[in-house]
């Protein structure tokens, strides 16, 4: 290995290149490039090639000749001619290694004229061909004209020999029409190529890196030859100029001056000169934000501009911003028409496509658009995906950083042009307009192209040059270059105040992120092995801790993989040094918690800002003031004899052999270079990055990047190689989603189940099957060639519905529909929802949904139903249309990859979802609501008018009657929600009036879930607890196993009814009167236990009140089953016992006590609670509902619990007289110690903020 190679890594640039056209081989045209052969030759594009590159290599980085060709030159070779604008151009591009770290080119592009007579005769040629095809196919028909299109051979050698005498002859010829635009005629014109300079340095050196090559070019244009050869500067850039420390500046030279590069402390942000404000002035303040967040959550982002520039710009902007994160997916801002297949890529990326003149969005195939961000940067609109949740205190952060804007006179609404940093001038290019227009008027002197009276002002105006003197001159370029100086310090500082309004955000939104880090490995190699299945970040406490309005966006940010490689790397730290920026933010965030004082006080927040926005900008202005080091100036090489003469206008031939490694000619560069290979203290400064190698391949072992060299590989293998890795991804992506969401859905359906704690929001679920919807967008969108609308997902369904009609006759399709029904266990027919069903559906929803949001609402139905990876297979049955629709090699025609991607979404049938009925609340839902009797009195329905009313989480259905003789309803009305519970009733007419019901089933028609509200009781006068009307408490029934539904058994059911336990209870009084007391109290305990979880929940994660205060196991049961304990026979009642009559007795028994004034302790009987206890007793039996006893005590219940009393009437209960002469001595409510421990459990309630159902307090006014 050379020195040049081994100390690489520590230099200023890394490469020097020069591409242009290659007289060898040449003009070949660029196919690729997108320019049609119906334009003038001149106006085409032509393959460019890498002309020289120094040095050969370097260990680190290899030279990737395609790559960098491809990059520096875009478009191709261009073709000017001297009646056309020939600009120099500046843009940069960077290229990203497989192990994180990137590297970045300056290029400066200017036009040369053209010296070789092969490539001047073959344009000539080409240019009269074009004109003879032109003029032919005006008079010509179209198959002639077809048949005479330009030759697309791969070089002009082959062209030339195609040709005989005649052909030439008979397009000398044509040369007389040439004067039109675009033309070219040898003995007239002068033709001028495109050639690229072009720097590649390990960092981001935007400024230095482009006065170099200014200074570079403008030394070839200049009539005065430079004072030393260009190789010796080149080389000198390359090899004797090392980066600057961090935390210094370094001055070096260039060909017309000194040039000033500086780096970042350890302290600061790290370096990042691309200019924010160039980029919040085209796109202005809220769509720079909107596009940030787009990238912090990591949807597809595209770029559009003419500009090359621009593109990099915006790009670099967005990716300092996202400071202490990194992006981590495809980025590639600059792409050339030949890498537009990766716009297929079902990945995120952030890529960036270059304008034609006059070209419009529409003309993009654009095979991702559900989750893609658009921005237009020359137009300075930015589409975003729809529900894009805004950034955390959006408003402040927009005034924000409008403030800091105006502060150096920058509009915040964008769509303004900065010239000064427009990449179509150099910021070192002629200090004088004047000047530049006098050296465009010599050229064209030169070139005969000035007449007689141009010739005589042109002699004038040179006099008038010589006369102002060169004082001026100088005076002005000083003046021009002082001028640079204070802009590059402007846009400096504002970079930096740009930055620090971020950098202070992330640093607020996550200043605890460490204390909800999982350390759950006790060696980094096990956790490596387990990485996949672990949770290394509580998600769900760290949003518990969020204000409402930042949890849409932080729960989304949390799943991104940018978030999960930062929290790795703080895991990772216990056995590996942290990446740079890690570290960086860490400190910061210590520095940080040394100024918390704890209090509420936002001053010292921005006191915090403020010294370190001063301190940061006191060290950038320090250091671009005044430079730190002076690297070795630029010397004599050891070059040939008649090597590097100046030759005014042309880029030389440089001698290669001075360049291709580094001469140890200097004692003080051979000092540097061995003291920093063998210094281990100074081994920070020798890596770019920050980071030793070890640690560094860890972290990018972790993020798995994908391999972007790879991705500017444009031969046929390679793109294949690529798709082929697309398609292992979206695999893998499918297995790590669909796990994730079916242990979040179990941990949840452990807490409803009473099993757990809560570890999962429902926003946090609503997140994931975002990204699920995200994922089959972006499946559905791998090389997809024709598609309507936005949805890739969407179009094929409508595809395949169109298909359908027309393979199906209208009959046999209705035929089909009909005959799919399912049988449930009552003998019940319910139709099947197809795959066509569901889509009308969601067509008919009157939403205003997109195509995405109808995508995105079909897949939240079929996840709910079951039924997503049935409809997803039936789908893809289609053979013949997935072959129309797709390019041969998507995700969706690998047929084994495919089988994998449907069984991982089988597995999501295991868990239970209602994601459909609880985003889309307002729509209309038919309902199907049928009354179950017992079998042997089924008879007695013929004789009963019920009604029902059915509750759910979003509202009621109002009452619903039943037509006469029948047992079941159908009707519609907007969506309810989760059912919870129902009110059946009857009119109490008719010649026997009484039903014995067994249950109640509600189906929904749409998502096809079956709810059972159990009864088990009597419903008429005179029978039972003679209740005319029941409030029964819903479970909703999970699916089974079904023969061809590919359904899977699912979680188990909830709760049982109450009802069916309180008939089982008051059927067998006698057993109950031996129940254990320590159960009773275990029971009522456990349910109070059950209430204070649910409200001590965040308000997204509770379940149903109604069931935890009436269902299975809720209070009203365990306060029945109390009372109940130790009551003796019923011989103080006529029928059978309820607790109701008890407490009826009881405020009888008060109240007549109080009247008489002999009632035992009667002070406690006139207290406040004892009048409430009358009164509402006395209201309960006074109301208009003949909800029967049960129904009855259980409203005294829910309403004492409602208003706070029902912890002080108890205890009035158990001191009543009428108490001891009901219960036994051994009574829980004649037992002091119980009745206190009941009072205290129910006074615990009080702190909480009940509301009750509708359902349970109608007709009661309290």
């Amino acid at each position: 290995m050379s020195a040049a190679t081994g100390s690489g890594s520590c230099r200023f640039a890394h490469y020097f290149v020069v591409c242009g056209v290659d007289t060898d081989t040449g003009l070949e045209p660029d196919d690729g490039a997108g320019a049609g052969f119906e334009q003038s030759p001149v106006r085409r594009s032509f393959k460019s090639k890498v002309l020289v590159h120094y040095p050969e290599n370097t260990g680190k980085n290899p030279f990737n000749k395609d790559a960098v060709n491809m990059l520096c030159m875009p478009r191709g070779l261009s073709f000017r001619t001297q009646a056309d604008e020939r600009h120099p151009q500046f843009h940069s591009f960077t290229i990203a290694f497989d192990d994180g770290t990137r590297s970045y080119g300056f290029v400066h592009t200017f036009y040369e004229e053209v010296t070789s007579p092969p490539i001047i005769t073959a344009m000539q040629t080409l240019c009269k061909m074009h004109h003879v095809e032109h003029h032919s196919s005006a008079s010509a028909s179209s198959s002639s004209s077809s048949s005479a299109s330009s030759p697309s051979s791969s070089s002009m050698d082959s062209l030339m020999s195609s040709l005989d005498e005649s052909d030439i002859e008979s397009l000398a010829g044509a040369s007389g029409c040439l004067g039109c635009v675009g033309s070219f005629d040898s003995s007239r014109d002068t033709l001028y190529v495109s050639k690229a300079l072009c720097l590649i340095t390990p960092l981001p050196f935007l400024q230095a890196s482009r006065q170099f090559l200014a200074q570079l070019h403008q030394s070839v244009t200049s009539q005065t030859a430079p004072p030393l050869p260009l190789e010796s500067y080149i080389h000198n850039i390359l090899y004797e100029v090392p980066l600057p420390p961090p935390g210094k500046s370094l001055k070096f030279h260039g060909v017309q001056g000194p040039i000033v590069c500086q780096r970042p402390g350890p302290e600061e942000l790290p370096l990042g000169e691309y200019p924010l404000g160039e980029a919040f002035s085209l796109l202005g303040v809220e769509n720079m934000v909107k596009l940030l967040t787009c990238a912090l959550l990591e949807t597809q982002v595209l770029l559009y501009s003419q500009d090359y520039q621009r593109l990099m710009t915006v790009a670099e902007g967005i990716t300092t911003l996202l400071f202490p994160f990194q992006w981590q997916h495809i980025y590639l801002p600059i792409i050339s028409t030949p890498l537009h297949h990766l716009l297929e890529a079902p990945v995120p990326f952030l890529m960036g496509i270059h304008r034609r003149d006059g070209a419009q969005r529409s003309s993009l195939h654009l095979p991702h658009e559900a989750n893609l961000c658009f921005v237009d940067i020359d137009n300075h609109r930015v589409e975003a995906p729809e529900d894009l949740p805004l950034f955390p205190d959006q408003t402040e952060l927009i005034q924000e950083l409008s403030e800091v804007l105006l502060q150096f006179g920058l509009s915040p609404q964008g769509g303004s042009m900065i010239t000064k940093l427009s990449s179509s001038t150099s910021p070192t290019a002629s200090p004088r307009l004047s000047s530049l227009v006098l050296e465009d008027l010599m050229e064209d002197r030169r070139n005969g192209n000035l007449g007689g009276e141009e010739l005589a002002v042109l002699e004038r105006l040179q006099a008038l040059a010589r006369k102002c003197g060169g004082e001026q001159t100088s005076e002005g370029r000083r003046a021009m270059e002082m001028e640079e100086e204070d802009e590059e310090m402007k846009a400096s500082k504002m970079n930096v105040q740009l930055r620090e309004v971020f950098a202070v955000r992330f640093a607020a939104i996550f200043s605890k992120y460490e204390d909800f880090v999982i350390h759950s490995a006790v060696d980094l190699d096990s956790w490596l092995s387990n990485r996949e299945g672990a949770f290394s970040f509580d998600k769900g406490s760290f949003l518990s801790l969020q204000p409402a309005t930042h949890l849409h966006f932080l729960s989304r940010f949390l799943e991104t993989s940018m978030f999960s490689s930062f929290v790795d790397g703080k895991v990772i730290s216990r056995w590996a040094d942290r990446e740079p920026q890690q570290q960086l933010f860490d400190r910061r965030l210590e520095r940080e918690r040394l100024y918390d004082t704890g209090e509420e006080d936002p001053r010292p927040c921005s006191c915090k800002k403020g010294l370190l926005l001063s301190e940061s900008v006191r060290a950038v202005e320090h250091r671009l003031q005044k430079a730190d080091h002076t690297a070795i100036h630029p010397h004599l090489l050891d070059m040939r004899i008649g090597q590097g003469r100046h030759h005014p206008g042309y880029f030389p031939k440089l001698q290669a052999d001075v360049l291709t490694q580094q001469q140890n000619t200097n004692k003080w560069s051979s000092r540097v270079t061995a003291s920093r290979r063998s210094d281990p203290k100074r081994s920070s400064f020798t890596d770019p990055s920050g980071g030793d190698g070890d640690t560094r391949q860890k972290h990018a072992f972790i993020r798995k990047p994908l391999h972007q060299l790879k991705l500017l590989d444009m031969s046929p293998q390679a793109v294949t190689q690529t798709h082929r890795e697309f398609v292992n991804g979206l695999l893998s992506e499918c297995r790590v989603k669909t796990k994730r969401m079916l242990m979040e859905r179990m941990g949840k359906e452990s807490v409803e189940l009473c099993q757990g704690e809560a570890n999962i929001t429902g926003l946090q679920e609503n997140t994931l099957i975002h990204g699920l919807c995200d994922l089959l967008e972006r499946t559905w969108g791998h090389c997809l060639q024709i598609k309507q609308g936005k949805s890739a997902l969407w179009s094929h369904l409508l595809y395949y519905e169109a298909a359908l009609r027309k393979t199906e006759a209208p009959a046999e399709s209705a035929g089909s529909h009909c005959s799919e029904q399912r049988t449930l266990d009552d003998g019940t027919l319910v139709p099947k929802a197809s795959l066509t069903q569901d889509m009308r559906f969601i067509q008919t929803m009157n939403e205003g949904l997109s195509e995405v949001g109808q995508a995105r609402a079909w897949i939240h139905l079929a996840l709910e139903k079951k039924m997503l990876s049935q409809h997803l297979k039936e789908l893809l049955t289609n053979q013949e249309l997935l072959r129309q629709l797709y390019k041969p090699h998507a995700f969706l025609l690998c047929e084994e990859e495919r089988e994998q991607f449907l069984f991982h979404l089988l597995s999501l049938n295991t868990v239970d979802y209602l994601c459909f009925t609880r985003v889309f609340t307002s729509i209309c839902i038919p309902y199907r609501v049928v009354i179950i009797p017992m079998k042997k009195l089924s008879i007695a329905m013929a004789t009963v008018n019920p009604w029902v009313c059915v509750s759910g989480e979003l509202g009621d259905s109002g009452i619903r009657q039943f037509p006469k003789n029948t047992q079941e309803i159908y009707f519609q009305c907007k969506n309810l929600g989760r059912l919870s519970t129902l009110q059946l009733g009857q009119e109490n007419s008719g010649l026997l009036a009484k039903c014995l019901i067994d249950c109640v089933m509600v189906y929904n028609e749409i998502t096809g879930h079956t709810y059972k509200f159990p009864c088990g009781r009597w419903l008429g006068k005179g029978v039972g607890d003679g209740s005319l009307e029941r409030v029964l408490i819903g479970q909703l029934l999970s699916p089974g196993v079904e023969d061809d539904s590919g359904r899977w058994t699912g979680t188990p059911p909830e709760l049982p009814s109450p009802s069916q336990s309180v008939r089982t209870v008051l059927s067998s009084l006698g057993s109950r009167t031996r129940m254990l007391s320590v159960e009773v109290q275990e029971e009522l305990r456990e349910a109070a236990n059950n209430l204070v979880k649910h409200f001590h929940k965040p308000e997204q994660e509770r379940g149903n009140l109604t069931v935890l205060l009436c269902g299975e196991g809720g209070l009203v049961l365990s306060l029945e089953k109390f009372l109940l304990h130790g009551l003796k026979s019923n011989r103080l009642f006529q029928r059978n016992v309820f607790v109701w009559d008890f407490v009826e007795k009881a405020v009888i028994s008060m109240e007549t006590a109080d009247q008489m004034g002999d009632l035992h302790r009667s002070t406690i009987i006139k207290d406040p609670p004892c009048d409430l206890l009358c009164h509402y007793v006395n209201a309960i039996n006074a109301s208009s509902r003949n909800i029967g006893k049960e129904g009855k005590f259980q409203l005294f219940v829910c309403l004492g619990i409602r208003d706070r009393l029902l912890s002080h009437w108890f205890p009035l209960l158990a001191e009543c007289s009428l108490t001891v002469r009901t219960y036994e001595e051994g009574a829980l409510l004649r037992d002091r110690a119980a009745v206190l421990s009941l009072s205290r459990i129910l006074h615990t309630l009080n702190d909480f903020t009940v509301t009750l159902e509708t359902a349970l307090v109608k007709g009661v006014d309290l």
